[in-house]
Order: C-alpha cells, then structure tokens, then sequence
C-alpha cells in the first residue's frame, strides 16, 4: 500500500508537506517527498490531509471494565488481596468491548491497559492495538510495566473492607514487603544457578513476575496523584532499583521543578470531567503544560472508561488550549507518549521499521473535531 499526496508529521522532525508513505508487510518501509514516491499496484490518494502517526492512550483500561456492562464486565480489580502482581492484563481484556472500535473511529491505534487502581501492586499492563478480534494477534508489548497504586483509591479499597492497608503507611508496605520477597527470591535462585548444591526456591508467581521489573526489562506504572504520594512511589523506586512512570500526577505541577530533576515522566489525564474525590482538589489541564515547561517528559491518557478513550485527541486539544504546545500536544499522543510507554521502537512516528500504523486527517489534526478521513492499521486500512 502506497499512501500518496499527504502532509506527513512524522514526529522525527522530517516532515512532508506533500509526501508518501510506503507500506509492506504490515511495517512502514519508505517515507518521502512526493518527487521521489515509488510506484505500487495499490494506492491511496490523501488529497493533501495530514498523515500522523497512530494516536497512543498511554494509560486506560479499555476491555477491563467493558462498554455498557455491570459486574460482569467488571474484571478491572482483584480487589481481594493488596499484592496481585502475577494478574496479566491481557486475561482481563475483552477485544469486543465495542470501546475499542469507538476509539479506532477517531484514530487510537494503539492502547495501554491494564488492571486498575484499588490494589497497591495490582498487575501487569500490556500495550494492544485497537483493532483485532484475539489479544494475542493485538500485543504490541506484554508485560509492559507492574501497575502499583498509591492514596485514595487503595486506602478506600482496603478501609471499606475493614482490612488494611487503610493508610498511606500501610500501602507504602504492602508494596516494599513485596519488592523485598521478590528480590530475595532472585538472588536464592542465582544462588541455586551456580552451585548445584543449593536448591532453588519454591515458585512464587508474585515473585516471578516482579523479576522483569526488578531487573530492568520493564518499569513500574505509579499511580499518584497527590505530590506527596508521587514522591512515595519515587522514593521506592530508588530504594529497590527500579524504572518508573507517573500515572495521573494530578498534582504534578505543583513539584513540577523537582520532578524534572528525578528526570521523570508522567502520563497525564483525564483532563475532562468533575472532581470528584478529593486528590483532584488541584487538577487543572494547565498544569501539564506547567510541567512540559519545567523539563518533564508528558503523555496525555484518557484513563478509560473514566473518559473514552475516542476523546484522546480531544484531550491533546484541552491541553493545546491549557498553554501545552501545539506540537507537544500532539507528541503527548504519538511518540512522545510511545516512548514514556517503552513501545517507541515499533509505534508512535512515521519512520521506516515501525508499525503502519496511520491516521489522515481533512484539517489540522489539534484543531479538528472531525473523526479521520482514514485509519491504518499495520498497514491495512480499518477505517475510510
């Protein structure tokens, strides 16, 4: 598939005002000026709209609480034991969820989703694309990241239960009570790997699954909102070696300077909706535009079904209209979000080697509310 006569945002910092985008095999193998476009048997003809990469929610729960359900389609939090970190993501999802075809009708690609936020370490989130009818042909990464949860959400949880943790303490020790299990289970089974005469320890699934994350190949998703709560889940991270993200960070701005100095990236969001808990007191979309300025790495989320996940776009806009930069507003949702999200090597810019993943747009993509004139997915046009 060849698209042609496009203004292509690449988000590489090599635009096109009239360009093409080569597509074989589901993968992006050519971008350029119309001048040098190649020649193909299938071609698609943008008339000039605006090509951009797939657009990326970075933290929601799409498929976990499913469209129009109750309890049965509830599968978001195994709220009956504070430490879950063997529950996978992917077995919660349900890719029917008409969710997610509601998102691809306004060009979310691709979906970072998982457990929610009632237990202190809750799960595994995993990065899917939006269109598919089987996760498993859907995964673009998974385990993407441990999901942990810090403050209200939690206390509540466990304090409606009559059984801790009921405080920000006991949260905080539930998490490194945990973390310090799966870092002895480690070193016992480096132990058992070179002297044969030692056994290894009894499997533990919730160790096992900390191990990805105690070793560097994935980061932990910190649910926070309030700054004290931020610093708590920074002030872990440290303790036990791990990478992290800031999921929410309502009150990010107001520590905005100190987070740029942990060199720490927040996913933020929801941007549209009531306050309706109290760690929401200081929410303000401005504030990510606050927090961009002070150095720190931002993606904007809808945190579905809080709010849809088709209001992605609507929500870079919020934050366009907040102060955020235009062109960061849209890298909030596109490669700026890919990398926050460690899925930047497959999604998230129109270069060669990654994904096909391409919406087109008749207007300016921050200014527009019409839905896309076309959606690619892996190369394979989904919608137009």
């Amino acid at each position: 598939m060849l698209i042609i006569n496009a203004n292509i945002q690449t988000m590489t910092g090599n635009d096109y005002k009239n360009g093409y985008i080569l597509m074989e095999q589901g993968k992006i193998t050519a971008v350029g000026d119309m001048a040098q476009a190649p020649k193909a048997d299938c071609l698609y003809d943008a008339h000039g709209a605006f090509a951009l990469p797939g657009f990326i929610d970075a933290h929601c729960h799409i498929g976990m609480w499913e469209d129009g359900l109750g309890f049965e389609g509830d599968d978001g939090n195994e709220d009956t034991d504070p430490s879950t970190p063997h529950l996978r993501g992917i077995d919660g999802v349900n890719p029917f969820d008409r969710a997610f075809s509601e998102a691809l009708d306004y060009g979310v690609t691709t979906v970072v989703t998982g457990p929610g936020s009632a237990n202190p370490i809750a799960g595994q989130m995993c990065a899917l694309k939006t269109y598919g009818r089987r996760v498993d042909d859907m995964i673009v990464r998974a385990p993407l990241a441990i999901k942990m949860a810090l403050g209200e959400n939690p206390k509540t949880s466990y304090h409606e239960k009559q059984q801790g943790p009921a405080t920000r303490m006991g949260i905080a020790a539930v998490i490194r009570e945990q973390l310090a299990k799966a870092r002895r289970y480690a070193q016992e089974m480096d132990e058992a790997a070179q002297d044969d005469e030692i056994d290894e320890p009894e499997f533990d699934a919730k160790c096992e699954a900390l191990l990805p994350l105690l070793d560097g190949r994935i980061k932990a998703h910190i649910h926070a909102h309030r700054a004290d709560d931020i610093f708590t889940g920074i002030r872990i991270a440290k303790e036990f070696g791990f990478g992290y993200v800031i999921v929410h960070g309502t009150e990010a701005h107001l520590v905005a300077d100190l987070l740029a100095g942990e060199d720490a990236s927040v996913i933020a969001g929801p941007l549209l909706g009531a306050r309706t808990k109290p760690e929401l007191a200081n929410s303000s979309a401005a504030g990510i535009a606050a927090i961009s300025r002070a150095g720190v790495r931002v993606a904007v989320a809808t945190d579905h079904p809080e709010l849809p996940c088709y209001c992605l776009l609507l929500s870079a806009q919020l934050a366009a209209d907040s102060g955020l930069e235009p062109a960061k507003a849209l890298r909030a949702i596109t490669a700026d979000a890919a990398e926050i999200c460690a899925i930047g090597d497959r999604v998230g810019s129109i270069a060669p080697g990654y994904d096909a993943d391409i919406v087109l747009f008749d207007e300016e993509p921050i200014k527009t509310r019409k839905k896309p004139q076309a959606v690619f997915i892996d190369g394979e046009k989904v919608r137009g």
